[in-house]
């Protein structure tokens, strides 16, 4: 053995660093093994009670009156697409900008710093929370729930995310490279157009991903916002169907129709969020730019 390892091994030092690093790696195996072992548990028990409500009638039929057979969710899926499509217009031009704004002048400009602050904020608030503003500022004064207010919070709740992450992503952008697109003579909003965000494009659209895959759950909100309506309807300015009040309200009703519908939209709500995850963190995965 090299006498400098057997040095080390001698070392009281030595042996309890690596007694204390060998028990830390066995503690995050065991938490990532918990963590692996509840999310198993979790897609098992979805596949196992939702997949037989899996049927065409769920993109066919809407959602079905009290004690009645057969119905499906098309009207709750089709109220959960507009609603999440239009947050996702309106929440990726806003927060790609004000994230780009941050990335230039977040050091040296005191808005930015508040900006960046609210941005911290409005992460970590509770989406209920984003809900009941919406109501007071928008339900409330036009006395009716709408597709448009449950729009409004789920863009809400998407903008700090898309923000943060394309700040993060811009300031991993090496200095030289910028430095040069100067030197060329490149203004500066051509550098950060042109240059900084397309050099982390793949990350950025990662954040929008990300973004969509946070919103297409959230029921808080929605309950304050857009609430619920079990006809067919594409008219925003109404309250409007979507998949997870729909579940929060046939999951606890009395009728074994209405909690397998609970079920399959449960399934299809989470592997819809589980492959919009996957898609973000696989086909637009992006190193660090060098």
């Amino acid at each position: 053995m090299n006498p400098a390892m057997t040095h080390a091994a001698n070392n009281p030092v030595y042996r309890r660093r690596l007694r204390r690093h060998r028990i830390g790696i066995a503690l995050s195996v065991l938490a990532m093994s918990i963590g692996l072992a509840v999310l198993a548990w979790i897609l098992i028990t979805l596949l196992m009670k939702g997949f037989g409500g899996l049927t065409a009638a769920i993109l066919t039929h809407d959602t079905p009156a009290p004690a009645s057979d057969g119905g499906g969710l098309r009207n709750a899926i089709l109220g959960t697409v507009m609603m999440v499509s239009l947050s996702t217009l309106i929440s990726t031009p806003i927060g790609i900008f004000a994230g780009m704004y941050l990335a230039e002048y977040g050091e040296r400009n005191k808005f930015a710093q508040v900006t960046r602050f609210v941005t911290d904020i409005m992460l970590s608030a509770p989406s209920i929370v984003i809900g009941l503003f919406v109501y007071a500022l928008y339900v409330a004064r036009v006395q009716h729930f709408s597709g448009w207010a449950g729009t409004i919070a789920l863009s809400l709740i998407a903008v700090p995310v898309v923000v943060r992450t394309t700040d993060n992503m811009l300031r991993l952008v090496p200095n030289s490279l910028l430095e040069a697109a100067f030197a060329l003579g490149a203004p500066r909003w051509k550098v950060s157009t042109m240059v900084r965000l397309r050099a982390v494009k793949a990350g950025v659209v990662t954040g929008v991903l990300l973004a969509l895959a946070r919103i297409a759950g959230e029921t808080a909100p929605l309950l304050f916002t857009a609430l619920n309506n079990q006809f067919f309807s594409t008219n925003m300015n109404a309250p409007m169907a979507n998949l997870p009040v729909v579940i929060y309200s046939f999951a606890m009703s009395p009728y074994d129709n209405w909690r397998s519908l609970a079920w399959a939209g449960a399934l299809i709500v989470t592997f819809s969020v589980l492959a919009l995850n996957i898609l973000s963190r696989t086909v637009f995965s992006q190193k660090t730019p060098k």
